[in-house]
């Protein structure tokens, strides 16, 4: 017989097993990897193979929820998505409330008990999420309220909140949520290679905006990201360097003329005039040259936008 103290054992485990195979977060994890996990000498399955809900028959209460990964352009099962009060939506396994998932996800709820979301961010590789709480529920959308740590205290939603907490909770889910999933896309579509210089130390990697911060659905898309080394995403944000719609570096003017060691020799000038190293395999997923060009004319007038976690631009239709 399972205790509340086990449950609590088995979710603090199970995230510090996350967080240690996956570099605090930085990395995703495969499917397959996700069977090496033990509770108590016991294998204990993370994930369910073919529910989006993970409720192991020990526990009251759902332990894990997946969002499918989606190729660009397809559709998901689930329309797992932002809602306008900045918070992220998971909908329930299929239209009866009472369906043990979804009685599993509701009990999390009432017990104010972490989560783990697993977001696809290829074919059998998830980027985990952790802890989310679910808030409120939602029932004439038959879908729960999610939010990240700090936020499972707010009661939800559908009311009107003033614009000072709604900002604040955009910008929350969005650091806690959207980038990790961006990131994860991002790294995969490059192959956790910077595009410029090939690093594949993925601590020193970041995914990088080549806008700031489009959004598609409520999940930044890959077209308008670049794995960029920490070096390499801090020049291009700052417009030291820029990329043009044919992916060719360009370096400012000024800093060409600079003399200085071999970090801006190598690392920077010898930049000039050279095409991205790596880009995606998959068109699709390749940087959008719209996109490029706006902030490459940005570039060249030396005018580049102060980057916050508050601006939202829309991307090009395809």
């Amino acid at each position: 017989m399972w205790t509340e103290a086990d449950d609590a054992a088995l979710r603090e485990e199970a995230m510090h097993w996350l967080a240690a195979w996956t570099n605090d977060g930085l990395d995703a994890i495969s499917y397959e990897d996700l069977g090496d996990f033990r509770f108590r000498g016991e294998k204990m399955p993370l994930k369910d193979r073919q529910l989006g809900i993970r409720k192991p028959a020990q526990l009251t209460a759902a332990l894990s929820i997946t969002t499918t990964f989606r190729a660009p352009n397809k559709e998901r099962p689930y329309d797992d998505r932002l809602g306008a009060d900045g918070l992220m939506r998971y909908k329930w396994d299929g239209d009866n409330p009472e369906k043990y998932t979804n009685r599993g996800l509701r009990a999390a709820m009432q017990e104010r008990l972490p989560l783990i979301w697993f977001w696809g961010v290829a074919p059998g590789l998830y980027k985990p999420i952790f802890p989310v709480y679910l808030v409120a529920e939602e029932r004439e959308s038959q879908q729960f309220v999610v939010a990240t740590d700090g936020l499972q205290n707010l009661e939800s939603t559908g009311q009107d909140i003033d614009e000072v907490t709604k900002r604040y909770v955009v910008g929350e889910t969005h650091r806690r949520l959207h980038q990790p999933v961006f990131r994860g896309l991002v790294m995969r579509a490059y192959g956790t290679r910077c595009a410029i210089c090939t690093l594949r130390h993925s601590p020193l990697l970041d995914a990088a905006h080549i806008v700031p911060d489009a959004h598609q659905d409520g999940v930044a898309a890959v077209r308008n990201g670049l794995a960029l080394c920490k070096i390499h995403h801090a020049a291009y944000d700052s417009g030291i360097i820029g990329i043009s719609p044919d992916y060719t570096i360009g370096v400012r003017e000024d800093v060409l003329e600079e003399v200085d060691g071999p970090m801006l020799e190598f690392g920077l000038k010898g930049l000039h005039g050279n095409t991205l190293s790596v880009l995606p395999s998959r068109r699709n997923e390749r940087p959008d040259k719209n996109l490029l060009d706006r902030q490459y004319q940005r570039f060249k007038t030396g005018v580049v936008p102060r980057r916050t976690r508050f601006d939202f631009v829309k991307l090009p239709e395809e």
